[in-house]
Formats: C-alpha cells, structure tokens, sequence
C-alpha cells in the first residue's frame, strides 16, 4: 500500500502543475512504471465527469497498463487473466477492452489486432467498392481511388456493411420470390410441356422453358433448329438416371437446392450428370458435398466418381486422402477390386506417394544416433 502511494504520489504532484499551467503533459515514460491501480486513481481525481467545469478539454496522454511488454512478474499475471488467452495485453485497447468506458482514460489507443483488423476491414470493402466501380464502367483513374480510399475510415467502411447488408437482403428476398414461383410449379406440375423418362422407372413431368435456361445441352437438344436434333414427340430419356435421382436433378433446376443428407450414390450419380448435362451449380455443390464427406472407406469410390466427372476439386481431395491413409487404403481389399476397373489412377496414386515418400525423406533430419553410427 506504501509502495502504491509513493508512485500515486510521485506522478501526481508534477501531473497537477502541468494542469495548473495549462499545459498538456505527455507523461507516458512516468505512467509506464507505475501500475494499472494508480492511473484508476488520476483518472477518477482528475476525471470526475466527462465534461471539464471550466468548458476547456484536457487530454492527458496516459499508458493504461503498468508493463507494456509483459515483462514484469506481478503485472505479467495480471494482464493473463484479463487476456483470456493467458497472454499480456499491450495496452488499454478502447474497443476490445472489458473495462467500463466510465473507468477508462480519456485516451483513444486501440491494440494492434484492433488495427490491424480494421485495415483489413477497409482495404477489403476499398477493394470491392473498386471492382464494383471498375465492372460498371467507371471513369475513375487508380491514382484518384487510391487517394480516397486513404481518407476513408472506419464510418465509411460501417455505411458500407450497411448498404452490402441491404443489397443482400434484397437479394434474398427476389431469390426467395423466383424460389417460390418455380418450387410451386415443380410441386404442383403446372402447365408442363415435356416428358422426362429415366433409365427405371416412371416418367416425370417438367417444363422445356426450364431445362433449356438451366443446361446448354437440354437447351440444344429442345431446339427447334434444323441443325439441332430435337426429340421425337414430348419426352426425352435420361437413361443413367434412376426415377429418384432424375427427381433430384429435376428439383435442383427448379430451386437451386439440394435435400439435406443425400447418400453418397445419389450425390455421385447428381455429381456425373451436372458435369454431363453442363450444370456448373449443381456441379460446386455436390463437389462441396462429398468433399466434405471424404474418408478412407470411402475415397476410393470418390476418387473414381471424381475422374468420371472431371472434378479437378473433388479428385485433389480424394488424393490427399489416398495418401494421409496409405496403409489402410492400399491395402485393403476393395483397392484390388479398384485396380482392376482403374488402372490409370492407381499409376496416379503410386506416383503421389512416391513422391510423398520423396518430400518426407529430404525434409526428415538426421537424428543424433544416426549421426554417430554414420562418423
């Protein structure tokens, strides 16, 4: 408590003549020494309410915390507990500090990840407001933009959210309306025009209008044109496709969504249609799908449908699979039935571990022992 005193002491005495002089002291060398207790103490003594009596703003330049680098035993341990994350706090941050506002200093300072953070938060939407100015043909030259954007700051960047968050509720609510409308007449089966036939089972309806806006191929194979092949009658036939999966593929073109918790074969044979049939969205999805869904029972089958497909995404996965779970894949007696049916990609396996063989071996180093039975 003596100890706490003397440093209150020490610091207040010169703080309270440079006040009287109408001076505004930097003291922040003086301040570091001392600890987070007496800088409570100014701030309340010299701070009681916000508004100065005389009408006149002191900004009294303080450090919030007594150790800045969290060298210090004793502040170390309290800064810890304050981080959270058993770190030090490099100072009195005016954002993501817990403390009350009312019992802060009358300083600004934030911490570097605060800064850093909104840096970050302003370049990204400078940027996007820059690719969005650039896509609707605009005049402004990259000197003029690099200029403004360095006078933005963080109001700018919160309007900006704020206009992203209504266009993006926006847009929402017209997929939601177009959503609705297509669902209803894939539901409902209103005013169909075409027969889908799959390779079992019975034929579903749907609308050419349809097909042909969401895939070039059906749009060719529905042309009128004398150089397209149209189909004889009403009907075309997707002979790859059960009567579920066509539903399933016929339910995506009318709303852009998948059924939560597909199996894997239906989102297989989805995945081999949408690369056959030219549906780009379809095709992301269900890559995204079993991407995440990729383990060693099952990544050899993934691996195949991948090839199948021309999945560039899905076939990276499944490889770094194949060759995180070597033992258990290669040798496991559905790999031979894989070989077999797929000789190429298992020349394609045996090259990627051989070559993760190679890049273990030269980044391994020699260990003591080794060292010694070599000299």
């Amino acid at each position: 408590m003596d100890c706490t005193f003397m440093k209150i002491r020490r610091i207040l005495i010169p703080l309270i003549v440079s006040v009287s002089n109408h001076r505004i002291p930097v003291l922040e060398k003086e301040i570091a020494a001392s600890t987070p207790s007496c800088w409570l103490f100014l701030h309340s003594f010299l701070y009681p309410h916000p508004t100065q009596s005389n009408g006149e703003q002191l900004v009294v330049s303080i450090i919030a915390v007594a150790d800045p680098e969290g060298e210090g035993g004793g502040s170390k341990g309290r800064q810890g507990g304050s981080s959270g994350a058993g770190g030090s706090r490099s100072m009195d941050c005016c954002i993501c500090s817990p403390m009350a506002t009312m019992y802060r200093l009358p300083r600004n300072t934030i911490c570097a990840p605060c800064y850093e953070g909104a840096k970050a938060i302003i370049g990204f939407l400078n940027k996007d407001e820059q690719e969005e100015d650039d896509g609707h043909g605009s005049a402004k030259s990259p000197v003029s933009t690099k200029l403004n954007s360095s006078t933005k700051g963080m109001g700018h960047a919160c309007q900006q959210v704020k206009e992203m968050r209504d266009r993006e509720d926006e847009s929402n609510q017209k997929a939601a309306f177009l959503e609705q409308g297509f669902a209803l007449a894939w539901k409902d089966g209103m005013h169909t025009d075409i027969d889908v036939r799959p390779g079992t089972g019975a034929p579903i309806p749907a609308h050419k209008a349809i097909l042909a806006a969401r895939s070039e191929v059906f749009r060719h194979v529905l042309s009128s044109d004398e150089q397209c092949k149209a189909p004889a009658g009403d009907s075309i036939s997707l002979p790859e496709l059960s009567h579920d999966e066509l539903s399933l593929l016929l339910a995506f073109l009318y709303t852009g969504a998948l059924e939560q918790d597909l199996p894997e074969r239906h989102l297989h044979a989805l995945l081999v249609a949408a690369d056959k049939y030219d549906v780009p969205f379809l095709q992301r999805a269900c890559e995204a799908r079993l991407a995440a869904a990729v383990e060693p029972r099952n990544v050899l089958r993934t691996l195949e449908v991948a090839d199948l497909s021309s999945s560039a995404v899905l076939r990276e996965r499944a490889m770094d699979t194949v060759v995180e779970h070597a033992e258990q894949v290669v040798f496991s007696a559905e790999y031979e039935e894989f070989a077999v049916r797929n000789a190429g990609l298992c020349v394609e396996i045996t090259r990627a571990l051989l070559a993760n063989m190679s890049a273990t071996t030269t980044n391994k180093e020699p260990c003591i022992e080794d060292v010694h039975r070599g000299a």
